[in-house]
């Protein structure tokens, strides 16, 4: 049986506010590639959003690289994922703190991400927004089995 999702259903669950993990190469000699839980952004059709810190590990990484690798799963039995890879298409320097504010309200209840913007405002300045253009997919959905 064929447990891939269509286009419409990986995009949809892409959509949805799961912690992503995002890896990229790593260029420090024979290293395994660099993976983080991340918040990310993602609409159908679109680019996927991560907002970073602009000094570290990941973000160097992803500026040497140019393209990076991110996985979003359900974790409730049956398993679903999506992971989906490609070139990065914009850095966004300095990020718009709407970006940061947007993230926080995605995975947050309203009072918990205003409490987590007035924690990080200081922290927005520092923040870049990567933009990656999906290229390659890679879907399971093991609900279809039963």
């Amino acid at each position: 049986m064929d447990v891939a999702m269509s286009v419409a259903d990986r995009e949809d669950f892409l959509a949805e506010p799961w912690i992503g993990v995002l890896a990229v190469r790593d260029s420090r000699g024979d290293r395994a590639p660099l993976q983080v839980p991340v918040w990310y952004d993602y609409r159908p059709g679109g680019d996927v959003v991560v907002v970073m810190g602009q000094s570290s590990l990941k973000a160097r990484l992803i500026r040497e690289s140019g393209r990076f690798t991110l996985c979003a799963q359900d974790p409730v039995m049956p398993p679903r994922y999506v992971s989906v890879e490609g070139p990065v298409i914009a850095i966004d320097e300095p990020m718009d703190p709407a970006v940061f504010e947007a993230m926080a309200h995605r995975y947050l209840e309203p009072e918990e991400a205003e409490s987590c913007l007035k924690r990080n405002r200081m922290l927005s300045e520092e923040q870049i927004a990567v933009r990656m253009r999906p290229e390659h997919w890679w879907t399971t959905d093991y609900r279809k089995i039963g």
